[in-house]
């Protein structure tokens, strides 16, 4: 399916051990659309954010089940990627958080 590079990223993910994978391996992460693929990932991070892209990972996460009381409900499931820059390339959001 064709989804439009400026819904590919859906907001970037800034948890510790993301931010741990960025200082080790310049590695950061994203929450995309559910049918976006490796390429899709990889034009639009190239085009909006102005950086070389190495490698992309990628990861469907699973909603949780989650209650309260006697009633139960489910949380949404969510794609994950996980993006290696280039040697040298950084994103500037990241610098700031």
């Amino acid at each position: 399916m064709k989804v439009d590079s400026h819904r590919v990223l859906i907001r970037p993910l800034l948890t510790e051990k993301i931010t741990g994978l960025r200082e080790k391996t310049n590695t950061v992460g994203f929450v995309v659309h559910p049918e976006a693929n490796r390429i899709q990932i990889r034009q639009a991070v190239e085009a909006l954010l102005k950086v070389k892209v190495e490698k992309i990972n990628i990861m469907n996460i699973r909603g949780k089940i989650k209650r309260l009381g006697r009633f139960s409900g489910r949380r949404s499931d969510w794609k994950k990627a996980l993006v290696t820059l280039k040697e040298g390339e950084k994103l500037e959001m990241y610098e700031s958080a």
